[in-house]
């Protein structure tokens, strides 16, 4: 199933000099950007991001990072994108991340852990409403894609 998902690329990504090699990986797996930009998250912003964690003891670092720097944010698109990008991610503590996925390879952190995707359906549609406007999406087909994906 066709799906979009969030990815934010955080700030330690931009301030490491990471952003060409995620991005990268991801078109490498198939997944086609949809939408990107470069921005600062505004605390409004992260607010309405992170709303269901508002409260919790991690918060207040999890928001100051978040708000630490530019960002670069996605919308990625494809066959069941939210998954792929998720495995691909790895686990969010970056010291359990398998080798080869994107925080096993590049993160040595919990907090700092480089990129974000939506975890549902749901929250991607919220998420990437907070993000982009729906013009601002161009879902396109590439030559490529029936060699990626089978099922187009």
């Amino acid at each position: 199933m066709l799906e979009q998902t969030l990815v934010i690329l955080k700030p330690d990504t931009v301030q490491r000099g990471l952003m060409g090699e995620i991005i990268a990986r991801i078109e490498r797996r198939g997944l086609r950007i949809v939408a990107m930009k470069m921005m600062r998250i505004t605390p409004e912003l992260a607010e309405k991001h992170y709303a269901e964690h508002i409260g919790k003891p991690f918060y207040p670092g999890l928001f100051a990072f978040i708000t630490s720097g530019p960002v670069v944010v996605m919308v990625v698109e494809g066959p069941g994108a939210i998954g792929t990008l998720r495995a691909m991610m790895g686990k969010t503590n970056a010291t359990e991340a398998a080798p080869g996925t994107i925080r096993g390879d590049l993160g040595i952190s919990n907090q700092r852990n480089l990129i974000h995707g939506s975890d549902g359906p749901e929250a991607a549609a919220r998420e990437i409403a907070l993000y982009f406007q729906p013009e601002e999406l161009l879902t396109y087909r590439r030559d490529v894609d029936p060699w990626i994906h089978s099922e187009l």
